[in-house]
């Protein structure tokens, strides 16, 4: 037996025998340095690739921002959209409201029923918004970040000075081309008659120099917004007085009687 044994011994350790332990141990090490390294290179390639793309990445953002800073035009751009911004997020609190109010706008009922219809009369064209507060998050809200005005500290403080934008009136949930607040710097060159223009065909309405040079945005009833030139203004006002039946549109500024 022993014998036997020792002859397939002997037969492996020849021409196909298998190497020796310490030997294959070498091999498997030899395996795993090689494999660790070149999974070592692969990884510090791919780290610098993602090093590139997040530097190249904060490159652009600081130059958005400077250029923001420093170019005109590019803080214009920035304003308008801030701007827009606000005006859907004004134009979500009246049909937030209108949804809790047999889809009316606080425009269409008085204050005994919480509503803002008494503003026109009163000439606190603020209140439309106040009594909104619960459907903002801050006052700047109100605010253009065109126009040089501040906002209130808290809604209960709101006055005309902390409003940047109008309230269109004749606004209604199912005439969604009417508008619901914009840019206070719009004109038909009449004088408002307690803060309210009536807007028709003629004269032509536009936007003054004062916030947007020229051009201005509105939020409309269906809750979207849109910046306009004083052409696209005029389409618009136009569609606004087709789809009301009334031939004018009239709006609330936040501007004293006695001047802007």
């Amino acid at each position: 037996m022993r014998h036997g044994t020792h002859q397939l011994s002997t037969h492996v350790s020849g021409k196909f025998a298998l190497p020796k332990s310490g030997a294959r141990e070498a091999i498997v090490e030899d395996d795993i340095l090689n494999s660790m390294k070149n999974h070592s290179l692969r990884t510090r390639a791919f780290t610098r690739v993602e090093l590139v793309v997040v530097s190249a990445t904060l490159c652009l953002l600081t130059t958005l921002f400077l250029r923001a800073q420093t170019d005109p035009l590019a803080r214009a751009r920035t304003h308008r959209i801030l701007c827009m911004a606000n005006l859907k997020e004004i134009g979500l609190a009246f049909r937030t409201w209108a949804n809790e109010h047999n889809t009316k706008f606080p425009m269409q009922y008085a204050a005994d029923r919480g509503g803002s219809s008494d503003a026109v009369a009163t000439e606190r064209p603020w209140l439309h918004f106040q009594v909104l507060s619960n459907h903002f998050a801050t006052p700047r809200t109100l605010i253009c970040p065109a126009d040089d005005r501040q906002p209130a500290q808290n809604f209960s403080n709101l006055t005309l000075t902390n409003v940047s934008y109008f309230v269109g009136l004749d606004a209604r949930e199912n005439l969604p081309e009417t508008p619901l607040a914009g840019d206070r710097n719009i004109t038909n060159g009449v004088p408002p008659k307690n803060g309210v223009i009536e807007l028709t065909d003629a004269p032509p309405a536009g936007w003054t120099e004062t916030i947007h040079n020229q051009s201005g945005n509105i939020g409309l009833a269906d809750g979207s917004a849109r910046h306009l030139t004083t052409l696209g203004l005029r389409r618009q006002i136009t569609a606004a007085n087709d789809s009301n039946k009334r031939g004018k549109t009239r709006l609330h500024l936040p501007i004293a009687t006695d001047g802007p």
